[in-house]
């Protein structure tokens, strides 16, 4: 069976703008999660009403989304920010109830400026 031959029967070009695409889609989507979940918690760091124990909360995730050292290295295609998504989604739990509604507009407003299409 000549292998080769298969693979080069299954390419066509249509195929392969596809994947390019939905590729493209889906790391934009993990892109936007990422930086929106950041944004929400810079946000509220920066606000003086956020308690000290949360801040201490939002400094450990920010830290850990900023370090070289990653569960998963962010080099991986798409399962690389799996660790800094739950990370950050884990920090937002924490310190829900110090999130304003004013941290997470902010934060929507901030990334719309980064993904305009």
């Amino acid at each position: 069976m000549n292998t080769s031959k298969n693979h080069a029967d299954s390419y066509s070009e249509e195929k392969f703008w596809e994947k390019i695409n939905k590729v493209r889609t889906k790391a934009k989507e993990i892109a936007k999660e990422i930086i929106e979940k950041a944004f929400v918690l810079y946000y509220c760091f920066l606000d003086d009403d956020t308690p000290k124990w949360a801040k201490g909360v939002i400094i450990g995730a920010l830290g850990y989304l900023i370090s070289p050292i990653d569960a998963i290295p962010d080099f991986l295609p798409v399962i690389g920010y799996s660790d800094d998504i739950a990370v950050l989604a884990g920090a937002i739990i924490l310190v829900a109830l110090s999130i304003k509604k004013e941290h997470t507009e902010k934060a929507k407003e901030k990334v719309n400026t980064y993904f305009t299409d």
